[in-house]
């Protein structure tokens, strides 16, 4: 599969001001990004513009969910500060948060012009940002000439890839809310060997299978009875227990949680089990953590991506929890892929599109 979109390769931008929108929206601690990820992951665009002889680049993006108003802890600056450390900022203005503009987030026709009016030529570099359907995304590009960068066309590369794996490829999928995350679990049935289901989707699963879940976080909505009955999703065989308002941890097989009990995390038969899995696939596709990883329960998650480090198996992985994971280890860029799309890599998977992408089709 095969997604054609206009490149920055072929942008003539000599002596032009380009308008760039970046996604630099990471996690800042005591006035300091805490992960710079995602601003280097756009510094090769920046490096190719400048060769090209850009007159100017104006960089754009969003920083957390300030609902349309400024919010002191929100601003750029720390971003700003980040990256005059990586760069050489001259000719490069980085603009305030968009999500300060209400009109962001409504796709306003004015809000797209005032953004357009900053540039003569558009880069979309904000894969991340390109399931949404905002002014930044879908507005500027009908009003510019509009190129993707070069880790957007990286981005579609991978992941189209991961759309048509080898034969017995490894999906895993974890977090929550089984009910938008069906559809893509139904798609990966597809074309995957097996999909190992962790965090509160294994929880729904194990519903549906008749089997005790206690206090485990669970969506709102049943799971498909066929989608249920295959057996190559597969679930924990043991997890790790905490008991409700209380700090006493247990392992344990799946099936023998008690009532005032929720999963936390995968336990250590099953990050061993599939530890195996994954040394033996020819690739492997990974969102989502297999715990409740935001919480501090990552052995599970840390363990898997361990085990997908030392492999040297092929793959394509995403997710801020992940991502978290994997970047603890040492990886091998060229076997391992590391999306910075979350939101954008699950809906890609799903749709094989993006609004983004749409914007920027030959």
């Amino acid at each position: 599969m095969t997604v054609e979109i206009r490149s920055v390769r072929d942008a003539d931008v000599a002596g032009k001001r380009v308008l760039m929108h970046v996604d630099f929206d990471v996690p800042i601690k005591n006035g300091a990004p805490v992960d710079d990820f995602r601003i280097r992951a756009a510094l090769p665009t920046v490096a190719l513009l400048k060769e090209k002889g850009a007159k100017q680049i104006v960089l754009i993006s969003k920083l957390g969910r300030p609902d349309g108003k400024v919010v002191e802890n929100l601003r750029m600056a720390p971003i700003q500060k980040r990256l005059g450390e990586l760069i050489d900022m001259t000719g490069i203005e980085l603009r305030e948060n968009l999500r300060f503009d209400p009109r962001e987030e409504a796709n306003d026709p004015e809000f797209a012009k005032e953004l357009a009016s900053l540039g003569d030529v558009f880069v979309n570099e904000a894969f991340a940002d390109s399931h949404r359907a905002h002014a930044s995304v879908v507005g500027v590009p009908k009003l510019l000439p509009s190129y993707a960068g070069l880790r957007f066309e990286e981005e579609v590369r991978r992941l189209s890839a991961a759309l048509t794996p080898p034969q017995g490829s490894l999906a895993m999928v974890g977090g929550a809310k089984f009910e938008t995350k069906e559809p893509l679990i139904k798609k990966l049935l597809g074309t995957y060997a097996e999909v190992l289901l962790g965090g509160a989707l294994a929880n729904d699963l194990l519903k549906a299978r008749g089997l005790p879940f206690g206090r485990s976080l669970i969506s709102n909505t049943s799971v498909d009875p066929e989608v249920a009955a295959d057996e190559r999703l597969v679930v924990p065989t043991d997890a790790i227990f905490a008991e409700t308002g209380s700090n006493a941890e247990r392992s344990g097989s799946v099936v023998d949680i008690r009532a005032n009990e929720g999963i936390i995390d995968i336990g250590p038969l099953t990050a061993t089990a599939w530890a195996e899995k994954i040394s033996k696939a020819p690739f492997v596709l990974w969102n989502g953590p297999v715990g409740i990883y935001e919480q501090g329960y990552s052995d599970g998650t840390d363990a898997l991506a361990a085990a997908l480090a030392q492999s040297g198996v092929a793959a394509v992985v995403g997710g801020g929890d992940t991502i978290a994971a994997i970047h603890k280890q040492r990886l091998d860029p060229e076997k391992v892929f590391v999306s910075t799309g979350g939101g954008a890599m699950l809906e890609f998977l799903t749709a094989g599109t993006l609004p983004g992408i749409e914007a920027l089709k030959s």
